[in-house]
């Protein structure tokens, strides 16, 4: 199959190469331990989780549904993109990061676009369902994982900002289709 090749924006090279410099390991090992939370394998047992939880709140069922399809969907779409996108990480491409604890991430190939922003951005808009508060301290909680993404140098700003709108979008065109009922 033919693999169409992204590039790095200039702004995406300085972004990474200012990290490279000013990183230090114990702002790495942060940076890997909250990006956990944007992890494709965590986030599906969680939407099983909650799913097993409405057994007990069926009004709620129809929002697992949509939680579980979506986080499916999300997990399946970078995979299928990064099949045809080409791009080398930013951490292959930098010797000083390495030196200041950059670790070595996924594929190294397979940086368009960041399925953890993907992940996040879905949840972004699914927060759309629910009050304000809770609504903001999500959409807060998902640009942080995102941009952990960019501090470990496993993705260029511009993959994260894609992989979030990708997200995003995904999300509001499985909503009609996962959720016909209102949230509680």
């Amino acid at each position: 199959m033919a693999r169409i090749t992204v590039r790095p924006t200039r702004a995406d090279k300085a972004i990474a190469d200012t990290i490279a410099a000013h990183t230090e390991p114990s702002m790495q090992s942060i940076a890997q331990a909250l990006t956990w939370g944007a992890d494709e394998n965590l986030l599906l047992a969680a939407a099983v989780g909650v799913w097993c939880c409405t057994l007990r709140k069926p009004a709620w069922r129809p929002l697992a549904n949509h939680f579980v399809a979506l986080t499916l969907a999300s997990a399946v779409l970078p995979h299928l993109l990064k099949n045809v996108v080409d791009q080398t990480r930013p951490d292959r491409l930098t010797v000083r990061g390495h030196g200041h604890g950059v670790p070595v991430s996924g594929k190294a190939r397979d940086a368009f676009p960041s399925g953890h922003a993907m992940h996040m951005g879905a949840l972004a808009s699914a927060a759309g369902l629910l009050r304000p508060r809770p609504r903001l301290a999500v959409r807060l909680v998902t640009v942080l994982l995102s941009a952990t993404r960019v501090v470990l140098l496993a993705h260029w700003v511009s993959d994260v900002v894609a992989g979030y709108a990708l997200g995003a979008l995904l999300e509001r065109i499985m909503r009609p289709l996962t959720l016909r009922w209102p949230a509680p």
